[in-house]
């Protein structure tokens, strides 16, 4: 708004000039017109007294003599007996050639004026706008992010206002990003302080049961001495998992990226989940060309495709099966899992990729952080990971790595 009343008093400031400089003109081409009219009838007057004094004398020698350019020459009008300077009409003549020489010097002062007053309003408006961009940046600087600067003109101020438009949003988006980051750093401090708590808890009475019962047969102890390690493996791998996390959340971890067989890195995950696969009678279909390659880590792509598929497999039946199908071309290498299994709901379904979350049916033992784990080493390496599902029908985790 302030821009377009600036552009307004300028409009109107060239107007005035503009009419004032017609004005002028139209008054300087007056007045020389009645200039000529007046020395025609001087010049007129001239040659008809000559004439009448002096009849002799002729007229274009008189002509000749007004039209003499030679100012050196004394004035001779007086010879013939005409005195120009109390001539009314010569006094007329030096009335509008006053008029002119004001009329003029009035045009330039207030030209000047004009010029002046333009300076002086762009100086102003300049100013203002320098105080502006001082009272955003203290605005930012006591955090105050929500600021919204109005411009579209392309001047060096305005391009500067965009800029801290520009930072402003950035420091907000920041600001934002980091309260939620509070946020989520305080639930999932809450979440590993239950996860740890409760097998800690356990560990802790099947301890007191071991050292306080003495009459605990040999199968009772193996089996809690066996319970005890299953569950500080359990913690183990939620400590690995969340210091994985942890450090992918700080950027403290880089990828060493190479041109990998895709059959191997799938034949690397299918090796590490074999004991599931016998204790559940589950075969694995694997189809693809052998040739198909993708750029990634493998190491970290193994550990991310084998929390998919352990996921997939605690959700199948017995006596099941599960399908990885892979294929590429010039745009990415797609990688599909399907199992067969027990499905997920909606519910379930937008909530997978969470950290901590747990379906209806997940497994009792599930700490809920493989699959978030997964997504975020995959997304980290150039990719993406979608899922759907159907309930007692199966699931399908699509991987994406884009080339």
């Amino acid at each position: 708004m302030k821009d377009k009343t600036f552009k307004k008093t300028i409009i109107i400031i060239i107007l005035i000039s503009l009419i004032t400089l017609v004005i002028n003109s139209l008054i300087t081409v007056n007045l020389l017109h009645k200039y000529n009219i007046n020395e025609n009838i001087i010049i007129s007057h001239i040659i008809n007294n000559v004439k009448e004094k002096y009849p002799n004398v002729q007229e274009e020698e008189i002509i000749q003599t007004l039209n003499d350019k030679d100012l050196s020459k004394d004035n001779i009008m007086p010879d013939y007996g005409i005195e120009l300077e109390d001539n009314a009409i010569s006094i007329a003549n030096q009335s509008i050639t006053r008029k002119l020489i004001i009329s003029n010097l009035l045009t330039l002062l207030i030209f000047i004026l004009i010029t002046i007053l333009i300076v002086k309003i762009y100086q102003y408006h300049k100013a203002r706008s320098i105080n502006q961009l001082l009272n955003y940046l203290k605005e930012i600087n006591n955090k105050n992010y929500t600021l919204y600067i109005d411009t579209n003109k392309e001047d060096e101020l305005s391009l500067l206002k965009n800029e801290l438009y520009k930072t402003a949003i950035t420091l907000n988006e920041k600001e934002r990003l980091s309260k939620k980051d509070k946020e989520l750093l305080k639930d999932s401090l809450s979440d590993i302080s239950h996860q740890i708590k409760t097998p800690l808890t356990s560990i802790n009475l099947m301890l007191d049961n071991l050292i306080e019962n003495d009459n605990l047969s040999s199968k009772e102890k193996e089996n809690l001495l066996l319970s005890i390690r299953h569950k500080i493996s359990n913690i183990t791998f939620l400590i690995q998992s969340l210091l994985t996390l942890s450090r992918f959340d700080a950027n403290a971890i880089t990828y060493k990226n190479e041109n990998v067989k895709v059959r191997k890195l799938i034949d690397e995950v299918v090796s590490n989940v074999d004991a599931i696969c016998d204790l559940k009678n589950i075969k694995i279909n694997i189809d693809g060309s052998k040739s198909a390659t993708v750029n990634c880590d493998f190491k970290w792509q193994v550990e991310a495709l084998t929390n998919i598929l352990k996921n997939c497999l605690e959700h199948s039946n017995e006596n099941s099966k599960i399908d990885i199908s892979y294929l590429t071309n010039d745009l990415f290498t797609k990688i599909v899992i399907t199992d067969h299994g027990t499905g997920m709901n909606e519910k379930d379904l937008k909530n997978i990729f969470k950290r901590f979350y747990k379906g209806e049916n997940s497994n009792k033992d599930s700490i809920g952080i493989g699959l978030s784990l997964a997504k975020t080493i995959i997304e980290k390496n150039n990719g993406y990971i979608s899922v759907e599902s159907e309930l007692n029908k199966g699931t399908t985790f699509t991987i994406k790595y884009l080339k």
